[in-house]
């Protein structure tokens, strides 16, 4: 993942301006829903997935430092975390949670716990 977690890695493939609605999330141990909202901003770009049936509608923030690679082509983004790592982090609520800089500082604690070095 990259040093800043809020920000897409230079080799992840992303291009800014780009729309990932509706693409495909993969976790390193496979599928984990679709992307509903996404933001480019710089220091604070994310994707939000809804995980579907996987955890129960789930809405989950992944910030884009863990986004690994994204295949225009496929409409896949594969991500470097495992779906254990994923369903253990914060819920997220569209409602209350977007702009809110407590939230983003604990969800980029929870996947700093598990960056690969």
């Amino acid at each position: 993942m990259s040093e800043n977690i809020w920000g897409y890695q230079p080799t992840a493939g992303h291009t800014a301006g780009t729309d990932l609605i509706g693409y495909k999330v993969e976790a390193t141990d496979g599928s984990i829903g679709k992307v509903d909202k996404h933001s480019d901003e710089v220091g604070s770009s994310y994707l939000v997935v809804d995980t579907g049936v996987w955890i129960f509608g789930r809405h989950v923030l992944l910030p884009a430092g863990t986004v690994r690679r994204v295949d225009p082509d496929e409409k896949r983004v594969y991500v470097d975390l495992d779906k254990e790592q994923i369903k253990s982090a914060p819920e997220f609520d569209k409602d209350s949670h977007l702009g809110n800089t407590e939230f983003f500082e604990t969800t980029g604690e929870h996947y700093g716990r598990h960056r690969r070095i």
